[in-house]
């Protein structure tokens, strides 16, 4: 019997083991302090995948309003071009007549002092 422990020694090893169960269950509640409870992640992941829903929204109206704007400057851009090769064949033209007008009287004109 000497191998078992006294009731003095039965008490202090309880006393022990309910200090450090104390000890462990103070560490538990602290690390659990520390944790969000499970309706409030549910609410943020709700709220988060909401503004994430509404981003990319905002990402497709803003890529397709960029197209739009693109297709815009170029199709401008073409009818840019179509005014200036316009404007270049109004000028040929004039040119074109006032020298078909203008040589003919020079010519005219050059031939009458001869």
């Amino acid at each position: 019997m000497a191998d078992e422990p006294s009731l003095g020694e039965l008490g202090r090893l309880i006393q022990a083991l309910r200090g450090d169960v104390r000890d462990d269950m103070a560490q538990i509640n602290s690390r659990l302090d520390r944790l969000v409870s499970i309706d409030v992640y549910a609410v943020e992941k709700a709220a988060l995948l909401k503004d994430l829903s509404d981003l990319e929204a905002a990402h497709h109206q803003l890529s397709a309003k960029h197209d739009r704007d693109i297709a815009a400057v170029q199709q401008q851009r073409a009818q840019d071009a179509d005014k200036m090769t316009q404007t270049r064949r109004w000028l040929a033209g004039a040119v074109i007549s006032l020298l078909g007008i203008l040589v003919p009287v020079i010519l005219f004109m050059a031939g009458g002092k001869s």
